[in-house]
């Protein structure tokens, strides 16, 4: 079922135990323009696949439609939105919440409430360039912090109307999150690959009236 997936590029660890490693000393961040910056925390959940599965087979997955253009065309990934008054799928995703809560108290003091998740199946479904500029992302700095489960996919950043990308590769349990002016200076995108991949999830926790 999993097809491809394989645990984060980062670590080697016994894929049979999911643990959740501290985020004090093992996060590195990265300056980018404009007051913005990403932090990146490789194999912050070990044991991932098995997150991974319960989620593919227990979250109400579904497709949207959307105006582009002349045309609706359809979203090339699955989705579900979980706000902040709807329990979240699985206990394990209440932990990560939390903790990063805490963790980034100091820059988001009312901490992360909402989770959407997308279901990648393969490599043909992507997401192409965009910032969570939907509310409060809009005006004033905010973070968006993303797990990735599943198969490693390309994650890349480039500056909001242009410019040189950032390319990082994503594995099972690896977090990213964005931080400062990111979601408007900066524009974010999952690639298309023509290599052969197995499916991804991607989890990305937001404060309120953030999308």
């Amino acid at each position: 079922m999993r097809g491809g997936i394989q645990e984060s590029l980062f670590d080697a660890p016994d894929e049979t135990v999911t643990a959740v490693h501290p985020l004090a000393g093992g996060v590195r961040r990265r300056e980018l323009s404009h007051g913005a910056w990403v932090d990146l925390r490789p194999g912050w959940l070990t044991g991932a696949s098995a997150l991974f599965d319960r989620l593919r087979e227990h979250v109400p997955w579904h497709g949207e439609r959307r105006q582009m253009y002349d045309s609706m065309l359809t979203v090339p990934r699955l989705m579900a939105h979980y706000d902040a008054d709807r329990p979240l799928p699985d206990p394990l995703l209440v932990q990560l919440r939390d903790e990063l809560s805490s963790h980034y108290r100091r820059e988001l003091p009312d901490g992360f409430a909402t989770a959407g998740l997308c279901l990648y199946r393969d490599g043909s479904d992507s997401v192409a360039w965009h910032g969570d500029r939907i509310g409060r992302g809009a005006h004033e700095d905010t973070l968006i912090a993303i797990v990735s489960l599943g198969a490693p996919r390309t994650l890349a950043l480039r500056p909001r109307g242009g410019g040189t990308s950032l390319r990082m590769t994503m594995g099972n349990g690896d977090l990213l999150v964005m931080g400062g002016s990111c979601q408007r200076t900066w524009d974010h995108a999952v690639p298309k690959t023509a290599a052969g991949c197995g499916p991804r999830i991607s989890v990305q926790f937001r404060p309120r009236g953030v999308r």
